[in-house]
């Protein structure tokens, strides 16, 4: 019998929530390398230098690399011949090595758990508990795999219970543009099949652990009906044209993972779960013999990208910003925002409209002012903010509305909004303006001051307002209701269509 303590697997799983934090994996990096080379779409191109430089700056300054260090999911893999030492439930075990990771005061990571999830959605403050997964296995080893799932991407996940003639391709060709950016592509994308509908769930899960290694499948050819499968949703995925961050190019998915397990006659349970451009997971195996510590990649094994502000790229004062400025701007146009913005999310709106629908006094004017949708890491050392992404803006599109009726200009996130926000945008004259989400520490480099200015109680949900000095964005709805994301897939889709197959391998 191989004793496990429990210190050493509180250790180990610390030690790897961290390490993901601020490592991507390997694997990821070259895929997306290759992509950055391949690329021919100017904003996608843009978006992928983006992210890989934000990586590099992350992997050198142990700070994540998106501001939403995810819910933790955790894969146990159980030697039957292994005995857990201590009192406490392997539950209890694995969420303290979540909240030594979480609250660890060199890099802490943002708490994003709310218990209570249907009513009060309180916080749990130290991002506890864990989604836990154990399967008893033969040997004297467990094998523990560890992700932390940002919200973007877990909130576009699929479920499909098709009848057993159903098209699977044609289901993930219907889903993928319904999906939008809100996942931040370019990622993965995880499938399951079969099972029963939970099944299918946690299949599509654990596909997501698994390396990037669609290269070396092209190279060798598929062996069996599952890796044909892979080749083709990949490829027909890419034709979509959707691209990085939905700004349209070629590559809007690295890889396609597929596990599948036995079904029912009468069924075909299907379930997809996209990863962002933040992958984060590991991988470590206990031996009774201590804590096991996971091994830093090579600095140098990072691509030589060093994303700069494009020279043609708008400067924009946002302490003097006028509508009339904001109607000069065009879809697609590149703004470097200067001056002061407010920051606010989901809490903060709803309580905005509850004070709006009780005639009470808002803690701020917005009248003039740009808003970024952003939930902030907190700051450590002489940091002003930790790294500080955009969130998915379609969850503030029911407030968008009532916010521009308060005389707001413009809003600041990631992703498309939908057509009733768009509309809105468009009666009001303003602008909705996309900052690259897999990017946190990168963007936060440009936040020169914060301070919180409504709101407090909230935490990272609060109300911010940002001192911020050329800090990068996309217009991706004009004025006009021109929207970016609707717009640029199409003509890329077009392009793939035209140029074949070609185009959609590496150069």
């Amino acid at each position: 019998m191989t004793d496990i303590r429990d210190t050493d697997l509180i250790e180990s799983v610390a030690d790897a929530l961290q390490f993901i934090s601020y490592y991507h994996p390997m694997d990821y990096i070259r895929a997306l390398g290759e992509a950055y080379e391949a690329e021919q779409s100017p904003a996608a191109k843009d978006a992928i230098a983006q992210i890989l430089t934000n990586s590099r700056m992350c992997a050198e300054g142990h700070r994540p690399i998106c501001q939403d260090t995810g819910i933790v999911t955790v894969f146990v893999r159980w030697g039957q011949e292994c005995r857990l030492t201590g009192d406490r439930s392997l539950q209890e075990v694995v969420d303290e090595g979540v909240r030594r990771a979480y609250l660890h005061p060199e890099n802490r990571l943002r708490a994003s758990i709310l218990a209570d999830p249907a009513f009060t959605r309180r916080n749990t403050r130290d991002n506890t508990p864990s989604v836990l997964h154990v399967e008893m296995v033969p040997g004297n080893t467990v094998s523990v795999d560890v992700a932390a799932k940002g919200g973007g991407s877990e909130n576009k996940s699929k479920f499909k219970m098709m009848n057993p003639s159903d098209s699977i391709v044609d289901w993930v060709l219907e889903m993928i543009p319904q999906m939008g950016a809100g996942w931040c592509p370019p990622g993965m994308l995880g499938i399951g099949i079969g099972g029963t509908a939970e099944k299918a769930m946690l299949l599509a899960k654990q596909s997501l652990m698994g390396a990037i290694d669609m290269g070396q499948l092209r190279a060798r050819g598929p062996r069996n009906d599952i890796e044909s499968l892979r080749i083709e949703l990949m490829d027909k995925v890419n034709a979509l044209g959707i691209g990085a961050q939905g700004l349209g190019g070629l590559s809007t998915v690295l890889d396609v993972k597929i596990l599948d397990w036995p079904t029912h006659a009468a069924s075909k349970p299907v379930a997809m779960i996209p990863n962002c451009a933040a992958t984060r997971h590991a991988h470590f195996t206990l031996d009774g013999s201590g804590p096991v510590y996971l091994e830093a990649p090579k600095l140098a094994e990072w691509p030589q990208v060093d994303w700069k502000p494009d020279k043609a790229a708008i400067r924009v004062d946002l302490d003097t910003l006028t509508p009339e400025v904001v109607r000069s701007w065009k879809h697609g146009d590149r703004l470097l925002l200067n001056g002061k913005m407010l920051t606010g999310r989901d809490a903060a709106h709803k309580r905005i409209k509850d004070m709006l629908d009780a005639g009470e006094p808002l803690p701020v004017d917005f009248w003039g002012r740009v808003i970024y949708y952003v939930g902030p890491v907190d700051p450590v050392g002489e940091e002003v903010v930790g790294p500080a992404g955009p969130t998915t803006a379609t969850r503030m599109d029911k407030f968008t509305r009532m916010m521009l009726d308060q005389g707001l200009l413009a809003m600041v996130g990631k992703a498309e909004r939908g057509p009733a926000a768009t509309e809105a945008i468009a009666e009001a004259g303003s602008a909705y303006l996309m900052a690259v989400g897999g990017a946190a520490y990168l963007v936060a480099r440009a936040i020169k001051g914060s301070r919180v200015v409504g709101f407090e109680d909230l935490g990272m949900e609060a109300i911010y307002e940002f001192e911020v000095a050329d800090f990068p964005v996309t217009v991706a709805v004009d004025a006009e209701g021109q929207n970016v994301h609707q717009l640029a897939p199409l003509v890329w889709r077009e392009k793939i269509a035209r140029a074949g197959e070609g185009l959609l391998q590496p150069a």
